[in-house]
């Protein structure tokens, strides 16, 4: 049986707050922001 994917979903955040961003504005600013992706699973 093949494995099921992951759902996932990319965010941005702030590297010196933590606050959440959206993710065109971490892409422009890549000294301070970080794109990260978010796993989700489906119940």
């Amino acid at each position: 049986m093949a494995r099921k994917k992951l759902a996932s979903r990319k965010i941005g955040r702030n590297a010196e707050t933590g606050r959440f961003t959206s993710v065109e504005q971490a892409r422009k600013h890549p000294k301070t922001h970080i794109v990260e992706t978010l796993y989700t699973h489906r119940s």
